[in-house]
C-alpha cells in the first residue's frame, strides 16, 4: 500500500502545533489503523540476551565503547534462560518475544545459542519469535528461519541524510543490505528508528518515506531517552504532543505496517492520557515490560491501555504460527478462546520479565576513544534550586 499522503502534506502536518489540530490528525490515523487491522494488537516483549562492550559509535547508546557512560554488562544467556524469560513474557500477555544482543554481529558460538533459544521458544510457548542480532548474511537469516524465527529487527535509526550524525562505524547502506538479506531468506522485517536525535522535520519525513520504500512488516518507533555520557546525553525530552503527532504522520505514510512504540515512551509521554492518545495515533502495540538497559511499564498497565480503546489483547492458541497478528476480529469465528496462558495472566501479579535493574551490572570505562566526527559526550545540565 503506497503512502496515503504526499511528502508535501507530511511536511505541512509536521508543522501542526495546536492540540485540537493534532487530535484531528490522530483521529485520521486511528481510522486508518482500524481499517487495516480492526481491533487486533501485536504486543512485544524482549530479553537482553547479551549486553555491553559494543565496538560501534551510535551516539544514543550507553553500550558503545565511545560513550563515557558506564557499560551495562550481561554475558550471553543460555538457551534455557532465554526460554525462562519467554515464558514470563507469555505469562505477562505478550504476543511475541524478541531476543536481542549488542553489536553488529555474533560469534558462531553465540549465534548457535540464539538458534537453540529460538527452537525452545517455538517448542514450548505460543509466542511469535523475533531476533535483533545485528548484521547477518542470507545464510544466517535462513538458519534463523529454520530454527523458528519469523521476524528480524534491524533499524535504520534515522534519515539517510542525518545518519552520519548518529553513527560512523555502522554504515547506512550496510543496514539496508542486512534488511534485504533477511527478506531474501523469507523472513519478515522489523525496521524503524529513533525520533529526537536532532533531526529536522524534513528528515523525519525523509525517514518515514524511506521506511515506506523498504515496506517492513513492523515499524518500531523509539523516542530518545537521553543517556548521560553519550553524544546525545544532554538533549531535552521530546514534547509529548509532538511525539504523538509524528506517530500519526508515520501511520499515514506507512499504512499497512504494524506500529509499536518502544524505547523512551514513558520518559517522553508519561504513562497516562498522552500515551493513550499515541495508541489512537495508529499503534498496533508497544514493547511490554522493560527495555534493554532501562525500565518500562507494568504489562497490566499496557494491556489495560489498549483494552480501554476497545482493542483486543488476547491471543489465539496457534503456537505463533502466523507471524502477523493472530487475534484480528473475524479471523476465527466466535469470541477469542481462552488458552492456558490466560490463567497465568489473570493469576500472576508479577511475571519474571527481563529486569535490567537487577540483571545488568555496570562497569566503569577506563578510557574512551574519540568519535570519528569529533563530537563530545554530553551530560544534562543540573538545575540548582536556591534554598
Amino acid at each position: 500500500m503506497p503512502p496515503l499522503i504526499s511528502r508535501e502534506e507530511a511536511l505541512r502536518l509536521g508543522e501542526l502545533e495546536g492540540r485540537a489540530e493534532i487530535e484531528a490528525l490522530v483521529e485520521r490515523a486511528w481510522q486508518v489503523r482500524l481499517e487495516r487491522f480492526g481491533d487486533s494488537t501485536d504486543m512485544c516483549s524482549l530479553v537482553n540476551a547479551k549486553s555491553g562492550g559494543c565496538a560501534e559509535d551510535c551516539g544514543f547508546c550507553a553500550q558503545s565503547r565511545f560513550a563515557e557512560a558506564d557499560t551495562p554488562m550481561h554475558a550471553m544467556m543460555s538457551a534455557d534462560r532465554i526460554l525462562e524469560h519467554a515464558r514470563a513474557a507469555e505469562a505477562a500477555g505478550a504476543h511475541r518475544f524478541c531476543m536481542v544482543t549488542q553489536g553488529q554481529g555474533l560469534s558462531k558460538r553465540d549465534f548457535e545459542t540464539i538458534l537453540e533459544g529460538a527452537r525452545l521458544v517455538a517448542e514450548h510457548t505460543n509466542l511469535k519469535r523475533c531476533v535483533s542480532i545485528g548484521h547477518m548474511s542470507t545464510a544466517r537469516a535462513t538458519a534463523l528461519r529454520e530454527a523458528g524465527i519469523q521476524r528480524v529487527h534491524h533499524n535504520v535509526e534515522t534519515a539517510e541524510s542525518y545518519y552520519d550524525q548518529v553513527s560512523t562505524t555502522v554504515r547506512y547502506e550496510g543496514r539496508l543490505r542486512t534488511i534485504e538479506q533477511v527478506r531474501e531468506a523469507g523472513l519478515e522485517t522489523c525496521v524503524g528508528g529513533i525520533l529526537n536525535l536532532g533531526e529536522s522535520r524534513e528528515q523525519r519525513v525523509e525517514m518515514a518515506f524511506q521506511l515506506a520504500e523498504l515496506n517492513p512488516t513492523s515499524v518500531p518507533i523509539n523516542l530518545l531517552n537521553p543517556r548521560p555520557g553519550t553524544k546525545f546525553g544532554d538533549r531535552e525530552l521530546m514534547d509529548p504532543l509532538e511525539a504523538v503527532k509524528w506517530v500519526a504522520i508515520f501511520r499515514l505514510i506507512i499504512p499497512d505496517a504494524l506500529f509499536r512504540l518502544c524505547g523512551g515512551r514513558n520518559e517522553n509521554l508519561g504513562t497516562g492520557e498522552v500515551q493513550r492518545l499515541a495508541v489512537r495515533a495508529g499503534l498496533n502495540g508497544v514493547m511490554m515490560g522493560n527495555f534493554l538497559t532501562t525500565l518500562g511499564s507494568e504489562p497490566e498497565h499496557d494491556r489495560r491501555m489498549f483494552e480501554e480503546l476497545g482493542l483486543n489483547v488476547a491471543r489465539q492458541p496457534d503456537n505463533g504460527a502466523n507471524p502477523r497478528p493472530d487475534n484480528r476480529s473475524g479471523r476465527l469465528s466466535g469470541a477469542t478462546p481462552r488458552t492456558p496462558v490466560d490463567d497465568l495472566i489473570d493469576g500472576q501479579a508479577e511475571a519474571g520479565l527481563w529486569d535490567p535493574s537487577s540483571q545488568l551490572r555496570h562497569r566503569r570505562k577506563t578510557s574512551v576513544p574519540p568519535r570519528a566526527d569529533g563530537a563530545p559526550n554530553t551530560y544534562p545540565e543540573i538545575a540548582h534550586v536556591e534554598p
